[in-house]
């Protein structure tokens, strides 16, 4: 090959070029290849709380559980016995702040008279849910329409530890898992007492800021 030939060169550097793309492509594809074994960040080890509320109609009490373990009691009041609780196995299905009340020619914006609270914990259950009171003197009593009834200081303290899709057991007679939630049958009769606030009739059932009942 003739050295100051000016082909002989070229054809030089064309394999030398090829040589270099030839390596280039090996060095790509072996960090492509090293990139897709680098470790992922380990997912959390600790699994999500299992949660639940639990509410005893006869002893007019919540208790909130995670993960088999009570975490709170609170006092609250459940619906009159003209009115009461549904009793059985729901979900949260929505967590609204400071709600509005409708009732028929009727709407009450958030505030102290607001008859909902600050926070309304809505159920699977069309028109019933956990919620605030302007009528704290019915607490521990059988005096709503069906809903249960919190002081307004302990639904906001429920309502920033619970979520959409927790499991809520309202339970109407006392049974082992109540006994051992919330102790022996309390002395006194509190679940013959009953009140029907004087801001809400019979007829007139708590309903949230959808509307529902």
């Amino acid at each position: 090959m003739n050295p100051c030939d000016p082909t002989a060169h070229g054809q030089i550097g064309f394999r030398v070029l090829v040589i270099l793309a030839f390596l280039a492509a090996l060095i790509l594809g072996a960090i492509r290849a090293s990139a897709q074994t680098v470790p992922q960040p380990a997912a959390q080890s600790a699994a999500q709380p299992t949660r639940r509320i639990v509410i005893s109609i006869p002893d007019h009490k919540l208790a909130l559980i995670e993960n088999e373990r009570v975490v709170k009691i609170y006092d609250v009041a459940v619906g009159a016995l003209v009115s009461p609780s549904p009793d059985g196995e729901y979900q949260i299905a929505r967590r609204l702040e400071n709600p509005t009340y409708y009732h028929p020619g009727i709407m009450i914006g958030p505030g102290d008279k607001n008859p909902l609270g600050p926070r309304w914990i809505g159920l699977n259950v069309k028109g019933f849910g956990i919620h605030g009171t302007n009528q704290p003197g019915s607490i521990g009593k059988s005096a709503s329409h069906g809903c249960i009834r919190m002081r307004n200081g302990e639904i906001r303290d429920l309502f920033a530890r619970v979520k959409v899709g927790d499991r809520v057991s309202l339970i109407s007679e006392r049974n082992d898992e109540v006994a051992r939630l919330f102790g022996p049958t309390p002395d006194s009769a509190r679940d013959t007492q009953t009140v029907v606030a004087k801001s809400e009739s019979a007829a007139a059932p708590e309903t949230d800021q959808q509307g529902d009942r």
